[in-house]
């Protein structure tokens, strides 16, 4: 293995294993850094009447009380320019010996634009069986002023 013509072939073997060896890694890369990772589900519900059980595209949310928040559901991929949003409003007691009927509602709406660092769908039912949605990188609701940090100068003393 003196001869130069080998010693070349050789590395060019080796660079072409250390190649075909990398290839699957960084494909694997390239794709998680890519695809749309799964998103939480959380809502809020300021209607006067519970919300029995929720969908949207089918990922179930769960279920809120009336004038309430809901829990997170994770985790689930949540892309497609519509979602549809499926609920069923349920009754109190008082309602219901008002005789008050179970009611399934159904919307198709826009998908909000998602950022990178979104994993939070938040789904707001509004009076009148309105419903919002909106994409935020933590749990605070984008539909409701975030809170502001705390001024560096204030709790100082002199």
């Amino acid at each position: 293995m003196k001869n130069p013509q080998q010693r070349k072939w050789r590395w060019r073997i080796w660079g072409l294993g250390l190649a075909l060896l990398m290839l699957p890694l960084l494909a694997v890369y390239i794709y998680g850094s890519m695809r749309t990772p799964g998103a939480m589900l959380t809502s809020e519900n300021y209607m006067n009447r519970p919300v029995g059980s929720y969908w949207v595209n089918d990922f179930w949310g769960g279920n809120l009380a009336a004038m309430g928040g809901g829990g997170i559901m994770c985790c689930r991929r949540l892309d497609g320019h519509t979602a549809k949003v499926v609920w069923i409003l349920s009754l109190s007691q008082e309602q219901e010996d008002q005789g008050m009927k179970i009611e399934r509602h159904e919307i198709e709406l826009p998908m909000p634009a998602r950022s990178p660092e979104d994993r939070y769908l938040h789904v707001r039912f509004d009076p009148g069986n309105k419903v919002r949605l909106g994409w935020s990188p933590d749990l605070f609701s984008p539909f409701n002023p975030r809170p502001s940090a705390p001024d560096s100068e204030q709790g100082r003393h002199p």
